[in-house]
């Protein structure tokens, strides 16, 4: 079964494929299915922007489709900048400018106040109709710099307080087993076995 994956976040793209583990999915990018389009993400959830995304995707492509969409909710700016986390300052604007501009954002703000989450709805999309959606969180703070190499986005000052470290601190397969991208993957994952 060939799936399309409905982004061209290389990075995400990478995370998924060793997520989803699956000998009997064949989980291809937007390029290795001949699509370039931008779906607006106009909407008010992470589940609507999965949803359209996921719908738009199959129907150009005529394959099931997965899509998703995540972001960084921080209480203090009232769960912003939430599903406008990928805009958040403007597309074009690199993550460490956003990085910077958060830790400014907060500075003063005490620890208790500093609550985030990262947040992932997933989506995938049939030929036949159906749609199915999942969605996976993980708690953490905004520390009070930028660190750590891996990953990318907001990982550089996601600290997640259970295991003392950034997000960006931690292997790839050590963040796939904690965080929200994982938790909503590995549901699809028992979602798409029922089907297939």
């Amino acid at each position: 079964m060939k799936i399309v994956f409905a982004t061209k976040n290389e990075g995400k793209v990478r995370e998924v494929i060793k997520m989803l583990n699956m000998d009997k999915i064949e989980l291809i990018t937007m390029a290795q299915a001949g699509i370039d389009v931008d779906v607006v993400e106009d909407g008010t959830t992470f589940e609507e922007n999965a949803m359209k995304k996921a719908v738009e995707i199959m129907k150009f492509s005529g394959m099931p489709a997965i899509a998703d969409d995540s972001g960084l909710e921080i209480d203090y700016l009232d769960k912003q900048p939430g599903v406008h986390s990928a805009r958040f300052l403007g597309h074009d604007t690199s993550y460490d400018i956003k990085n910077k501009k958060i830790l400014e954002m907060l500075e003063g703000v005490p620890d208790e106040k500093r609550t985030a989450r990262f947040v992932s709805a997933v989506c995938l999309a049939l030929p036949d109709g159906r749609t199915i959606t999942t969605r996976g969180t993980i708690e953490g703070a905004i520390g009070h710099e930028i660190k750590g190499t891996n990953g990318f986005g907001y990982d550089p000052i996601f600290f997640i307080p259970e295991i003392n470290k950034y997000s960006a601190e931690l292997t790839t397969d050590e963040k796939n087993a904690i965080s929200h991208r994982g938790k909503a993957i590995a549901q699809m994952r028992e979602k798409i076995l029922e089907i297939i």
